[in-house]
């Protein structure tokens, strides 16, 4: 018996397109030989490397070479795209030479995550840690080489835990990462009906106050480690919702029931990465960089106004200035800082010197590239 069910055709290449996916495989091919090439002159770089006593992870080198990569791209592909795709590929090489170890706050799926795989590529070690505070112990320890840390939100400001932080901590500040961050609601169903608890770290819950006190006003806001956690949590209850990135909304098989909810648009955070000064020393000039550092004055009338002066006797420009409680019982405050420049440039090492003529406390926290 013939079977005249007509099968649905598959789809038609034409002969130029078969022709140009031949030409594209050929590409791959090449692509693919000429990366291990580079794989092989790195394995022999780290070799060096390692007999000498040399860092393996250079940030500065990695900005130089995209910087040139850039400038020798004729495109179609964008300058972003090039510099995303060198990345990885240096990361890769590294990952051959000493595989790098770095602390982010964890579960998988945090915005930090994010941030140090945009500084350091996909092929880090990343140690998923439950707080601020295990990153920092990571690093010092040397578990981590590394660590990344929320310093501050362009909508809710400074992170205070991070910032006390670095009080009683030996390491510095060599690099830092400026991340978009879009908070979307998660959920195990696909729909804003029966949610009873929102979960996300505090800055997020308060980044995303508008909308929630819009849509969700008789939802509990519930604070929790990271908003990768309240992610998790959220997949474990059909009640329960989360704010977190789509990342976490993948990594936890979630819907993402609205999108991009903070209050505001262009919502940024910055990322400190951390290492004891023995790991990598304070990175060289660059001509674009910011140096942080935390001060404390004698309480007495004009103090603060003081520190000020020889910045602007050396025409040094203050760009970020927070402060927090000492915690003495005194009304003491710790004053951070960032300015632009590095102590490496005379204005800088001059205005510097005599700010911490004028302290109680002085200490440097880092110098480094400042983040786009």
């Amino acid at each position: 018996m013939t079977d005249n069910t007509h099968q649905p055709a598959g789809p038609v290449q034409s002969a130029a397109l078969g022709e140009l996916r031949i030409q594209i495989d050929a590409l791959d091919h090449q692509l693919l030989q000429l990366l291990n090439q580079r794989a092989r002159v790195a394995e022999q770089v780290g070799a060096i490397k390692r007999a000498e006593g040399s860092p393996f992870f250079r940030p500065d080198r990695v900005a130089q070479v995209i910087a040139k990569i850039e400038a020798a791209n004729p495109g179609p592909l964008l300058n972003a795209h090039v510099a995303a795709i060198w990345r990885e590929i240096m990361s890769a090489c590294l990952a051959l030479e000493s595989p790098q170890r770095v602390a982010v706050l964890g579960p998988q799926g945090t915005f930090t995550e994010e941030a140090a795989i945009e500084f350091f590529g996909s092929a880090a070690n990343l140690i998923y840690c439950d707080n601020f505070d295990e990153v920092f112990h990571a690093t010092e320890s040397g578990t981590a080489q590394y660590g990344v840390v929320a310093i501050e939100n362009s909508t809710e400001g400074a992170v205070a835990r991070t910032l006390d932080l670095f009080l009683r901590s030996p390491v510095h500040v060599i690099g830092q990462v400026s991340l978009q961050v879009r908070h979307n609601l998660l959920r195990q169903q696909n729909s804003l009906d029966g949610i009873e608890v929102v979960m996300a770290h505090p800055q997020a819950l308060a980044q995303c106050q508008n909308w929630l006190s819009k849509h969700l006003p008789h939802a509990e806001r519930r604070a929790v480690s990271s908003n990768a956690e309240g992610a998790r949590l959220a997949a474990t209850n059909p009640k329960w919702a989360a704010l977190a990135s789509e990342r976490a909304a993948s990594q936890f098989g979630l819907h993402i029931v609205a999108h991009a909810i903070q209050d505001e648009a262009f919502n940024r955070t910055r990322f400190a990465v951390i290492c004891l000064p023995q790991t990598m020393a304070m990175p060289p000039v660059t001509g674009k960089d910011s140096t942080s550092l935390v001060v404390s004055v004698p309480n007495k009338p004009g103090a603060v106004h003081d520190l000020l002066v020889p910045l602007k006797k050396n025409g040094v420009s203050l760009t970020r200035f927070e402060s927090r409680p000492a915690k003495s019982g005194q009304w003491e405050y710790y004053f951070y800082m960032d300015i632009a420049g590095h102590p490496a440039q005379p204005a800088v090492a001059a205005a510097l010197n005599e700010l911490k003529d004028l302290c109680a406390f002085y200490q440097v926290l880092g110098a480094y590239p400042t983040a786009d």
